[in-house]
């Protein structure tokens, strides 16, 4: 593909240096700038040296090794979708359904396309039967199965970031600032650090999109290039990623249609024929295969794309996960997306729809800019709004923000002046708000209900019992731990993150008003909303006993001595061996429950804030075990004690410090050094009485004053006071 559009469009810049003094003047960094007057004068735009012909393979490793640890850093919770509708039914098709996937009603009515979950299924195989060759144990198993998608996904985010890199590349020209402003502002992304390495299909969308950008005939829509023949399997293989994207998201759509407008508007006719045959094909063989796994995956035809809009738009289901305002995706949606980038993106949104000059040539950037507007306007008009369904315009926008970031930023980073500390430091406060956001949002903000998962993993590995029967040809599991989630529906990941089928679990449910008509959805609760409703009625009426014949020991001591399945997602469900909720319900359940065994046997922070109140405050683990919650109060008196200790190791450092350190020298002293300035009244003088001097009475001998030191006395403190 021809760069020359990208070459031409720098050469527009007034601070681009000419080609005679470029090269009479080369780069190099440790040649200052030739001063003339005392005010400095205007930076020229140096291009940096061309890259050395490898260099693109060490920016692709560098990518991956970059997102290989991003995704292993990644404790956090972000969307169910993440888990629900990739990685659940990913776990069915590796290992069956009778090991205790989630299956939600996107699938049970046929609304998503398998072919994503069938990418993490592969992954799962492949790990599970590395785990069984090399012997690895439960535990080892389980983290093995919980990292195996991340470092998949760790690898397609990356591809993204290079292929990013690429585009900005080809618009900027290999020999810009810009391309590597653009690779910048793709590594520090909050957003990319928290988002791009999980497993939702909003994340494999964008890599897919992105991709495709790279592939795309471009100069089908510009006046460069016109004579050269555009390479036929570049396009082909760019209009099957764009219907694989489609096929994942059918929003993604919108990206495409607005460009193959564009391309065929400017076109001639043979590249209309050839813009149109490829499409048909490549479109028409995704389709195909999309058809042939979905048969596969739900045992009967289906056109999942097809019911997905259908169930969203026509029925209008999306709007019971929430409504949003019209201007959603301009207050919330972009400031997320981009955080300190944003001011960068609108400057260069502005700047590039504005100018209508050698549109030609600025041809591609002019349509990234408009697509980043056209598709969040169309789905503003949809209710339901999230953040991740316009993530595929991310890239874009980071290209558009390149070039008003290094307009700003260049001066002040290629000179020492003084005139541009200001920006040397805004630059250096950006980067630091960018890390403190990443690194809050993957390891502290709703990192509780992760870890509550391994811990109940690891009451398995304690107290579960591997005992299987055969029941009419199926092998049902007996034994094992119960857990129940008194929590919002779908608060935290299911048999990806619990592993093992031996763990029994329920949770609170809310499926959607499917088939119901419009006055009986005014009406609908679902299992989540009758719970928080009115706990009291929910726990009489949904669980089995109610709130009078509560169990008052865990069922492994006693195994069941009927069958039951890893999921119960259906009530009424049982009394659990472990009840997990958020602290805002605990004052509830003390009062509900006084008389019950359950007693607190784990807890562990969750988030200093959440925008829904049933999810404030800790993760709450109670449980019917009496030795396990001895054993917790005994570690929670264990950590205070170490808590005090540090506390109180604080206090004597500081009055040791405070103790060893010299007087400072004070306005009113004088004299020697030594000497020591009394008031008046401070001065101590002997009793008198008619000239006679009166004998003193004996000073108290207090018993820290034995010690004769400030250490003494603090050891004192220490071992006589009751604290």
């Amino acid at each position: 593909m021809s760069r020359s559009l990208s070459t031409r469009s720098r050469s527009q810049r007034s601070y681009a240096p000419s080609p005679a003094s470029e090269a009479a003047q080369p780069f190099s960094p440790s040649t200052p700038a030739p001063v003339t007057t005392s005010v400095p004068p205007p930076l020229s735009r140096l291009r940096p040296p061309s890259p050395p012909p490898d260099a693109s393979n060490n920016i692709l490793l560098f990518l991956i090794a970059f997102r290989l640890v991003n995704a292993l850093t990644v404790r956090t919770f972000f969307q169910p979708d993440e888990f629900f509708q990739s990685l659940e039914p990913a776990w069915k098709i590796a290992f069956g359904e009778s090991q205790g996937p989630w299956i939600t009603w996107e699938w049970k009515h046929q609304l998503r396309s398998s072919l994503h979950p069938l990418i993490f299924a592969a992954v799962y195989t492949v790990a599970d039967l590395v785990a069984r060759t090399l012997g690895l144990s439960p535990a080892l198993r389980a983290d093995l199965l919980i990292a195996a998608p991340g470092v998949t996904q760790a690898v397609i985010a990356a591809v993204g970031d290079y292929y990013t890199w690429k585009l900005a590349r080809y618009i900027y020209g290999d020999r810009s600032y810009e391309s590597w402003a653009t690779l910048a502002l793709t590594v520090l992304s909050p957003w990319q650090w928290f988002c791009s390495t999980r497993t939702l299909s909003n994340c494999l969308e964008t890599t897919i999109t992105i991709v495709a950008l790279n592939l795309w005939p471009w100069e089908w829509a510009t006046e460069a290039a016109r004579a050269r023949p555009a390479n036929v399997n570049r396009i082909r293989l760019c209009l099957l990623l764009a219907a694989f994207a489609c096929v994942l998201r059918p929003t993604n759509i919108l990206i495409w249609i607005y460009l193959a407008g564009v391309a065929l508007h400017r076109s001639t006719w043979p590249e209309k024929q050839t813009l149109a045959r490829e499409a048909a094909l490549s479109g028409s063989a995704i389709l195909s295969l999309s058809l042939i796994v979905d048969r596969f995956f739900y045992g009967f035809w289906t056109f999942p794309p097809l019911r997905f809009l259908y169930f969203n738009i026509a029925q209008s289901l999306a709007v019971f996960y929430g409504k949003n305002d019209f201007h959603y995706y301009i207050s919330q949606g972009y400031p997320l997306l981009l955080t300190t980038a944003l001011p960068f993106a609108l400057f260069g949104l502005y700047r590039t729809l504005k100018d209508r000059q050698a549109v030609a040539e600025r041809g591609i950037v002019v349509q990234l800019a408009t697509i980043s507007l056209a598709m969040p306007g169309v789905l503003s008009l949809i209710t339901h709004k999230e953040v991740r369904f316009i993530y595929p315009l991310l890239p874009a926008l980071h290209i558009l923000s390149a070039s008003p970031l290094v307009d700003f930023f260049l001066p002040a980073v290629a000179t020492t002046n003084r005139q541009y500390l200001p920006r040397r430091l805004t630059l250096i406060f950006l980067i630091l708000v960018n890390v403190v956001i990443a690194v809050y949002t993957t390891v502290f903000h709703a990192s509780g209900v992760i870890s509550v998962l391994g811990y109940l993993r690891e009451q398995h590995s304690l107290h579960g019992l591997e005992t299987t029967a055969s029941t009419g040809g199926t092998d049902r599991t007996y034994g094992g731990i119960t857990a129940g989630f008194l929590m919002p529906c779908h608060s935290t990941p299911w048999r990806s993150h619990l592993v093992e089928p031996t763990i029994h679990a329920w949770a609170l449910s809310c499926e959607p008003p499917v088939g119901l008509s419009e006055t009986e959805k005014a009406a609908y609760r679902d299992e989540a909303d009758q719970f928080y409703d009115n706990p009291n009625q929910f726990l009489r009426d949904h669980m089995v006993g109610g709130l009078r014949y509560i169990p008052r020991r865990p069922s492994y001591v006693t195994p069941p001595t009927t069958p039951r399945l890893p999921t119960q997602p259906s009530s009424p469900h049982e009394w659990p061996d472990y009840l997990v909720f958020f602290a805002q319900l605990e004052p509830t359940l003390k009062k509900l429950l006084p008389g019950a065994a359950y007693g607190e046997c784990w807890r562990t922070f969750n988030t200093a804030w959440h925008d829904d109140w049933r999810r404030h405050g800790d993760v709450v683990v109670w449980c019917l075990d009496s030795a396990e919650q001895e054993a917790w109060r005994a570690e929670k008196h264990r950590r205070e004690v170490e808590e005090r200790d540090r506390q109180f190791e604080t206090i004597v450092q500081a009055f040791r410090k405070d103790a060893t350190s010299k007087p400072s020298k004070t306005w009113f002293s004088w004299g020697s050094p030594s000497s020591e300035w009394l008031w008046p009244w401070q001065q101590r003088k002997r009793m008198t009485l008619f000239g006679v001097e009166v004998p003193q009475w004996p000073e108290w001998d207090w018993p820290w004053r034995k010690k004769r030191s400030l250490a003494g006395f603090l050891a004192f403190l220490r071992a006589d006071l009751p604290f």
